[in-house]
């Protein structure tokens, strides 16, 4: 029944967001791509979004970063914000290309590209170690909702989406944004509930025991100390 009713939240959400999304603007160029990613609010963004990742990296992920798996999970959603940018600028170039005007002949699309690659590497990584460390049922959710989250932000300072949307439009989109969230996590919540109830009655502990939020950081196997994944 949880599972019915997190696909219907989830389908529903998605159907409000497109519905009602803001009409993307008319790329001619990827000089123009470049234009936008160069004015002062998404320089002032991708500063920020650098400066949080490599304070995540060099400081907190040495310390905290087997113990608390928001630090993967920030550095993977905050660097993939600035991949969907590049990933677009990408494919506006790779498209405009194939009708007829060759954009990589401009620097600006191998920029996006050096972009791409680095931030892919990156999330490629630090994604791998969170999923080492906790629970997959658990990254799951979060990491959609934080990836998601900024890449909206981004989306909105960069191409300005939103800018000739009314106030009822933009909360339209929001409510479907939030009804998607909420049928990730309740289908990431209940996906193991008939394992759960019928190991009732049992007076052993099972690795699903183990907290997901935090790793218990044990010297014990990791068989016995990982939750199991389904």
């Amino acid at each position: 029944m949880f599972g019915i009713l997190g696909c219907i939240l989830c389908v529903v959400g998605s159907t409000t967001i497109v519905l009602h999304a803001p009409h993307e603007q008319d790329i001619e160029s990827v000089k123009q791509v470049w234009h936008l990613a160069t004015e002062p609010g998404f320089l002032a963004y991708s500063a920020v979004v650098l400066v949080v990742v490599l304070i995540l990296i060099f400081y907190y992920e040495p310390r905290y970063g087997k113990t608390h798996m928001i630090v993967y999970v920030g550095i993977c959603s905050l660097m993939g914000s600035l991949t969907v940018m590049s990933v677009k600028a990408v494919a506006i170039a790779i498209k405009l290309t194939f009708s007829g005007m060759n954009q990589f002949k401009y620097f600006h699309a191998w920029i996006f590209i050096i972009v791409v690659t680095v931030c892919c590497i990156l999330q490629i990584n630090y994604l791998n170690k969170a999923l080492d460390n906790f629970n997959t049922a658990v990254i799951s959710p979060v990491y959609y909702v934080m990836f998601t989250t900024f890449t909206i932000i981004a989306s909105m300072i960069m191409f300005k989406d939103w800018a000739s949307q009314s106030g009822l439009q933009i909360a339209t989109e929001l409510c479907g944004f939030v009804t998607i969230l909420s049928g990730t996590f309740l289908l990431h919540k209940t996906k193991d509930m008939g394992n759960s109830t019928s190991l009732r009655g049992s007076t052993t502990h099972s690795p699903r025991d183990t907290p997901v939020f935090i790793n218990s950081g044990s010297s014990r196997s990791s068989t016995s100390t990982r939750p199991s994944i389904l």
